[in-house]
């Protein structure tokens, strides 16, 4: 949804269409299988977020919804996800990214 002129951040090789879900009034929670996560499914709250629409050939997908589009991927050590894991009190992602940011030290 942006311009032609527009610039990106870099750091991952994807191209995500922003508010993919809707209105806030429209936001949803679901439980995800996470790649990399151990412990069960991951409970995400998906409120006005982006969806991965497109993911290069060195991207990790790490999550996907129930009908199969991206909300999750890596690549080295940038990390992007389209849900909200601290509105659930989901940790295990923000300890993901935290191992991620040493590894890379």
């Amino acid at each position: 949804d942006g311009t032609a002129d527009q610039k990106t951040f870099g750091g991952l090789d994807i191209v995500v269409r922003r508010n993919a879900f809707g209105h806030q009034s429209e936001s949803f929670e679901t439980d995800l299988i996470f790649a990399g996560i151990s412990g069960g499914p991951v409970h995400a709250a998906f409120i006005r977020g982006p969806i991965i629409e497109r993911v290069g050939p060195s991207v990790e997908v790490l999550a996907r919804l129930h009908d199969g589009r991206v909300v999750a991927a890596r690549e080295g050590n940038a990390l992007g996800i389209s849900f909200h894991p601290e509105v659930t009190g989901e940790k295990r992602i923000h300890r993901l990214f935290a191992d991620m940011v040493l590894a890379a030290r």
